[in-house]
């Protein structure tokens, strides 16, 4: 009998793509070797993501980018850097409707295989220290609060992560060497909170 491999798309910005860890140590990886180690059968993550990328940034990429129609699991991480510019929660709405609509689509319709993780939290690292942490945070929460809510309205699981990188602000072993994003560390909290998701849905 042939073995059946599961496969796993990574949506996101870089906090996906692991921005300042080595490729193998961010979380879409560290999934996948999770998963390994349980005797599941898993390709390595497609991982669609680029740092510095908004909801519509990512939005635009996928509309014009062939990826695989069906994929068993997909992941999104998503709109940092839309509150970063100071760009508008409302056009994020939008936005990340789309994205979670076309995350569903693409886990073959099954909302149960979609897994959104709330946005980190920069406010609290070292490359913040000139700025407003605490309008930071608040503004973070505002945008994970639309992402939770649309995670509840379609379908999907929501997974926060945020809780755990504010811990960074008296933890730097959280944080990557950039002291901005967030290490090998941090990245496998996110990935056995994500693993152990997918597992239950299988």
């Amino acid at each position: 009998m042939t073995k059946h491999y599961f496969s796993y798309l990574a949506l996101g910005d870089s906090y996906t793509i692991g921005e300042s860890v080595p490729l193998h140590e961010g979380f879409p990886y560290q999934v996948v070797q999770l998963l390994r180690k349980k005797g599941l059968h898993f390709h390595a993550p497609e991982v669609v993501a680029k740092t510095g990328w908004t909801s519509f940034e990512l939005a635009d990429h996928i509309l014009h980018t062939s990826l695989n129609e069906h994929y068993d699991f997909v992941s999104l991480l998503i709109g940092v850097n839309n509150q970063y510019r100071g760009l508008s929660i409302t056009e994020f709405e939008n936005d990340f409707e789309y994205l979670l609509k076309k995350a569903i689509y693409f886990a073959g319709n099954k909302p149960e295989r979609v897994i959104v993780l709330s946005i980190p939290d920069w406010g609290v690292t070292p490359f913040a220290a000139e700025r407003d942490g605490n309008k930071i945070s608040s503004e973070i929460d505002a945008f994970n609060k639309v992402c939770e809510d649309k995670v509840k309205k379609l379908g999907g699981h929501f997974i926060n992560i945020t809780t755990q990188t504010r811990l960074a602000k008296n933890d730097e072993q959280l944080l990557a060497s950039d002291k901005l994003h967030y290490s090998a560390k941090s990245h496998a909290v996110w990935a056995e909170k994500v693993a152990s998701t997918i597992e239950r849905n299988l």
